[in-house]
């Protein structure tokens, strides 16, 4: 795997960067702060997708809610691309999984999930998160880790990384599945079943002896029992049918009785309504003879109406209305008739006041005797003229009056009359509903008291005669039969019962030879596991000292060759030992610990033996040796004066075994050495990057 090229979108102080790698020695130099370790994060980042913490605070730039990173590199002859994005929701920052997106030679091959493109990296590259973390990005903090173990921390961790470990984890495993099998055999080996097997199959075949002459006995009692059955049956048959005949004569005398109660209920009952019946039409009849002689009162009384003048048929609002005539005539007549007297009395005063004197009363002008006397003739004329009017009204008001009153009197008689005959109507028409439901309820009784004649009748049709004695008879002979049946039955039950029971113990025998047949082959089988976990723990005990040797071996010759490559006429000989651990050998065979080189010499052998871990574990994982390698701030610990950076320069420029180096430095000495550098510095807040 080689890295073309790297896009950082809003990557902490990039705002809109892109970085492009070669072959060979690339050096990305600044200052602190300009940026370039964040494009290392923004490498991982887009590879992996995991945050190196527990979040991804550290990548997105401040007062940004989105970031994306592109990156491009080949392996295995192809182009690859990558784009993984981020995005902040409220608090947190997650990755944008909408943009992600893995491209093979510019054709999409997977995105939006996160499983996908993991699958299609990991088949391009054969590197996943922990070796590239691990071994391929070397940050200067842990460099020298492998170098600074303890001998036993360094070959557990190495034994783990080679998957040497994975032998002793078996060897730990197989304990405790050799102690349970180890368990299973000596509990077979102590079961009563296996121990017992001869005298289980012996009883077996005792006990299907035992079935075969319970099913025989079992087969004859049922033939018995059959014909039993078939006597029980006839015989049941016929006693039902008499039992039949005879619970139904017992029905129909309960119902003739029944019948004959209804029918003397329904003739007493017939009896009391026609009675009632009677005393109706009686109070009819009364209340209509009543109601006539009303009505031959009013007749009367409409004859004396027409004595007054008025037609016989007029109602009582009728009369009413000519009595209220009647009265306004008469107070006409008698306003006339009070006229009539105050002239009399005026002209009698005008008599007096005459004799008394000869003036005239009205004008009081002296009269001649002449003109007197003819006044006073006149007044005697006007006065007995008035009383012969007022004798007239009289006879008329009298009149009038008695034809009033006459009206009066018939008015108050009818109104007495009509309300009684009104009643009277109501009563007869009350009458006459309770007689036509007396009538009616007559007719109803005739015609039930008609149905239960008629089956009464047929009722007393229909009984027959049986003897009880018969009936006796049989039921007594079918008791013996039901007896016999009863006994058989019992008979045929118990030998059932007893035939499953030997069944049940028959299988149960059957499952327990079957089980400790199967127990006993698997008590077999338990021996010969129990043997081959004997065998494989003693071979992975073997195995892995040889394994690791042979490891050790590799990593000896792949140490050494980095480490030539490093060092260029500067010899070191390497020799690795049993626990990982790199012994130097001088010129003279005189041995050094790694704890007595110079500090120079000390970080070429860290590289040397990183990048111989790395190069033998790819190999192992891939087929391919190491062809890239990412360094952050590797001339951290170097001084400047003793010219340990320059030579480290040198030394990772020489080494052509790894086809890409990408290195993050501050030191510009460093970077001199580099074959591609690239300059970071950092302007308002913002990284700008130049070749």
């Amino acid at each position: 795997m080689k890295i073309k090229s790297v896009r950082l979108e809003n990557i902490r102080s990039h705002v809109k960067t892109t970085i492009s790698f070669t072959d060979g020695f690339n050096c990305l130099v600044g200052g602190l702060g300009t940026g370039k370790s964040s494009v290392l994060y923004a490498i991982d980042f887009a590879l992996f997708g995991e945050p190196l913490g527990r979040s991804y605070d550290y990548l997105l730039r401040e007062d940004e809610d989105r970031a994306r990173v592109i990156l491009q590199f080949s392996a295995n002859g192809k182009e690859y691309a990558i784009i993984r994005a981020l995005k902040r929701i409220g608090n947190r920052i997650v990755q944008d999984m909408d943009q992600l997106r893995f491209f093979e030679d510019g054709e999409l091959v997977a995105e939006l999930k996160s499983d996908a493109v993991m699958e299609q990296l990991f088949s391009a590259i054969g590197i996943d998160k922990e070796l590239f973390r691990r071994l391929i990005w070397i940050r200067q903090e842990h460099l020298k880790d492998i170098l600074n173990m303890t001998a036993g921390e360094r070959q557990r961790s190495l034994d783990q990384l080679f998957g040497l470990s994975d032998y002793e984890t078996a060897w730990s495993n197989l304990r405790a599945i050799l102690r349970w099998y180890e368990s299973e055999r000596n509990s077979l080996e102590r079961d009563p079943d296996i121990i017992r097997m001869d005298e289980l199959k012996a009883r077996y075949e005792e006990a299907v002896s035992e079935l075969k002459e319970k099913k025989d006995g079992l087969e004859e009692d049922k033939a018995k029992l059959s014909e039993a059955k078939r006597r029980l049956d006839e015989i049941t048959s016929r006693l039902e049918e008499l039992q039949k005949i005879q619970m139904r004569n017992e029905e129909l005398m309960r119902r003739k009785s029944d019948l004959q109660a209804r029918i003397s209920a329904a003739e007493r009952i017939l009896k009391e309504e026609k009675r009632r019946a009677d005393m109706q039409k009686r109070r009819i009849d009364d209340l209509e003879r009543e109601w006539n002689s009303l009505r031959g009162e009013e007749n009367v009384l409409r004859e004396r109406l027409v004595e007054t003048g008025l037609p016989r048929e007029l109602t009582v609002d009728q009369l009413k209305i000519h009595l209220e005539a009647l009265q306004d005539r008469i107070s006409d007549e008698l306003g006339r008739e009070e006229t009539i007297r105050s002239e009399i009395k005026r002209a009698s005063q005008r008599v007096s006041s005459l004799a008394e004197k000869s003036e005239c009363p009205l004008c009081l002008q002296e009269l001649s005797p002449e003109y007197k006397s003819n006044l006073m003739r006149r007044l005697y004329d006007e006065i007995s003229e008035n009383k012969q009017k007022l004798k007239h009204f009289e006879e008329e008001i009298r009149r009038l009056e008695e034809r009033r009153n006459a009206i009066s009197d018939a008015i108050y008689n009818l109104q007495v009359i009509e309300a009684r005959m009104r009643r009277l109507n109501e009563q007869i028409l009350s009458e006459r509903k309770i007689l036509e439901e007396a009538q009616r309820k007559i007719k109803e009784i005739n015609g039930e008291l008609s149905k239960l004649k008629s089956e009464f009748t047929s009722v007393c049709s229909q009984i027959r005669e049986i003897e009880a004695s018969r009936i006796e008879e049989i039921r007594r002979e079918r008791d013996s039969i039901l007896a016999e049946y009863n006994s058989l039955e019992s008979r045929v039950r118990i030998s059932e019962e007893n035939i499953k029971e030997t069944s049940k113990r028959i299988q149960d025998l059957k499952e327990r030879i079957e089980s400790a047949e199967k127990k006993a082959s698997r008590l077999e089988t338990v021996r010969k596991i129990i043997e081959l976990i004997h065998e494989i723990r003693r071979s992975y005990r073997s195995i892995q000292p040889k394994l690791r040797r042979e490891f050790i071996f590799y990593l000896e010759r792949t140490v050494q060759r980095m480490l030539d490559e490093l060092m260029g006429d500067n010899i070191l000989r390497v020799r690795i030992d049993e626990n990982y651990t790199p012994i130097i050998e001088g010129e003279a065979g005189r041995r050094r610990s790694v704890t007595n080189l110079s500090g120079g010499e000390r970080t070429l052998l860290a590289f040397a033996y990183q990048l111989g871990i790395a190069n033998l574990l790819i190999q192992l994982r891939t087929g391919r040796g190491l062809q890239m390698l990412i360094l952050d701030e590797p001339t951290e610990s170097l001084g400047r004066e003793d010219g340990s950076i320059s030579r480290l320069a040198e030394a990772l420029s020489r080494l052509k075994t790894i086809e890409q180096i990408i290195a993050v430095t501050h030191s510009e000495e460093f970077a001199d050495k580099a074959d591609h550098v690239i300059w970071l510095r950092k302007e308002d807040n913002r990284s700008i990057v130049s070749s």
